[in-house]
């Protein structure tokens, strides 16, 4: 179902439209009318939310996983990932 929402930022409206399926809109409308809100102040807190929790993420970062390494060993140097793979477990039953 289409739904046309109106975007109140800084003074300046802005309509658009989005698809929703019907029975997320059907919730919608029903905590709507509960909560004496609109579905359009229902989705404008949403996306608010979903914006700040984004803002504040942190970014993901690996963390080093090398275990008294000396980096890639000679041996490993130039070669195919199914080598590598053998050289990973070779002497271990893989």
């Amino acid at each position: 179902m289409l739904l046309p929402i109106f975007l109140d930022t800084a003074r300046l409206l802005m309509k658009t439209t989005i698809d929703i399926a019907d029975p997320l809109l059907d919730e919608a409308r029903r905590l709507a009318a509960r909560e004496g809100t609109t579905v359009k102040a229902l989705v404008e807190a949403g996306l608010r939310r979903l914006l700040e929790d984004k803002e504040h993420r942190k970014a993901f970062r690996l963390r080093p996983a090398s275990f008294k390494g000396r980096g890639l060993q000679a041996a490993a140097q130039g070669v195919s990932w199914d080598r590598l793979r053998e050289l990973a477990y070779e002497g271990r039953g893989g």
